[in-house]
């Protein structure tokens, strides 16, 4: 069974995602994994699983090998054989295409897995920086080549595709993997790393003040605007006005 929950997870294959495609609850997919042997799990759930794999009978399983290939179809069976039970998610999932709609609720399902522990505090925070980082997606194209590089280094997608741009997502790739080799290789300069932190920290630390800046800036402007038209607050009536009003205040320092 240690085979198995290794090629579960090098394949990808969340609790949540094997227990939709066997139809099964979760808490059942954890008791069919405690047991010693899957000859001994149900006989239709072993032989959609054996099917999922592309092997005959349990003994195959053992010599196995990940390949890219084999991901690609393991993934392909997944797919067009699991239902899309749309459910609690029907309103997120109004109006997608019916691959949007498989992939977004199977990222739902495997980021819920993720926070259903209230006591698992790292699960909360990679959430929460993944929202961070989404968040932020938009304004840096090195964070889409970030998540190329992570697929591909997990086996899910080919090193030699690219589907942004293929220059800069190809230099990119070959600088992120020279600092992994780098960093498991552990031959950086502490004193190097050390002086690289501190840089990394300042420019943080620059982008935070500019930040509280141009808040602070847009507070004081919003107060003025409302002072100018005689409002106390900016509330659905008036904030096409309000916001217009910002925006000639924001001119006139421009101009002067």
């Amino acid at each position: 069974m240690n085979k198995l929950n290794e090629l579960l997870h090098e394949l990808g294959i969340s609790k949540v995602k094997l227990a939709k495609f066997l139809g099964v609850s979760r808490q059942m997919i954890y008791n069919y994994l405690e047991l010693d042997n899957i000859n001994k799990w149900p006989k239709d759930k072993k032989v959609l699983l054996l099917n999922l794999l592309g092997v005959k009978s349990a003994e195959e399983i053992n010599k196995i090998k990940i390949t890219t290939d084999y991901i690609y179809e393991v993934d392909d069976r997944l797919n067009s054989l699991t239902k899309t039970d749309e459910g609690e998610n029907s309103l997120v999932l109004d109006g997608l295409g019916k691959k949007q709609k498989i992939l977004l609720q199977d990222i739902i399902e495997l980021l819920k897995e993720k926070v259903e522990d209230e006591n698992d505090s790292e699960g909360y925070y990679i959430l929460l920086y993944l929202y961070h980082y989404l968040q932020s997606l938009d304004n840096s194209k090195e964070l889409k080549y970030i998540l190329g590089y992570v697929s591909k280094a997990a086996g899910f997608t080919k090193p030699m595709e690219f589907v942004f741009d293929e220059e800069q997502q190809f230099t990119f790739e070959s600088i992120l993997f020279s600092a992994f080799s780098l960093y498991n290789g552990g031959g950086a300069s502490k004193t190097k790393l050390a002086a690289s932190h501190e840089r990394f920290v300042a420019q943080i630390e620059h982008k935070i003040e500019e930040k509280m800046s141009r808040t602070m800036e847009l507070n004081t402007v919003k107060v003025q605007a409302l002072k100018e038209l005689g409002y106390t607050e900016i509330n659905e009536n008036n904030a096409t006005e309000v916001f217009e009003k910002i925006a000639e205040i924001q001119s006139r320092k421009v101009t002067n």
